[in-house]
């Protein structure tokens, strides 16, 4: 039975990518409310692909790759826009930038050089990523209802939750490249 819905995870990452162009076009048009409804269904099919993938296991070699980069996608592509229209702070959208640059980097880099397998995210990235959305979808709260949930203190903080998950990440890969090179 398994074999006739082991695709469905990675269907959902396809489909988060596509929901892209109108989450960006809402946001363009100024029409925040369906932007947060497009992003909310967007955030759940993470989840949902993620838990299909774990507890159903129904991952595949493809679903390793294509999650991260629809997550990245999402993430990206919306602190752009919203960095662009003025409601993030530019040191925001750079570590954010950053982070994933650097992660892209260092798994490419493991993946060519070393022949490892696709790296699988560490705890402290899940909560990283669910911390952004999060994030993201206060700010697109705030715009909608004029509140004041995001300000400079909840902007660093993510930022330095970032900063944090990037140096996990970072040390994690010293460990993988310091093994490498002893066996």
């Amino acid at each position: 039975m398994k074999k006739y819905f082991i695709f469905i995870p990675n269907l959902l990452s396809i489909f988060r990518i596509f929901l892209m162009y109108p989450l960006l076009t809402f946001i363009s048009q100024e029409n925040y409310l369906f932007a947060l409804y497009i992003f909310i269904l967007a955030a759940i099919t993470d989840a949902l692909d993620g838990y299909l993938a774990r507890f159903m296991d129904w991952r595949t070699d493809l679903g390793k790759i294509l999650d991260p980069i629809a997550d990245k996608v999402l993430l990206i592509g919306t602190i752009l826009i919203l960095w662009m229209n003025g409601y993030i702070p530019f040191f925001v959208l750079l570590v954010f930038v950053l982070r994933d640059f650097v992660i892209i980097l260092g798994a490419s880099f493991h993946m060519t050089v070393y022949e490892t397998p696709t790296p699988t995210p560490n705890l402290f990235g899940k909560i990283t990523t669910f911390i952004h959305i999060a994030y993201l979808a206060c700010v697109f709260i705030d715009i909608i209802f004029e509140l004041s949930i995001s300000n400079f203190y909840v902007d660093l903080s993510v930022a330095l939750v970032t900063i944090i998950s990037l140096v996990l990440y970072g040390i994690n890969w010293f460990k993988l490249t310091a093994r490498m090179h002893r066996e």
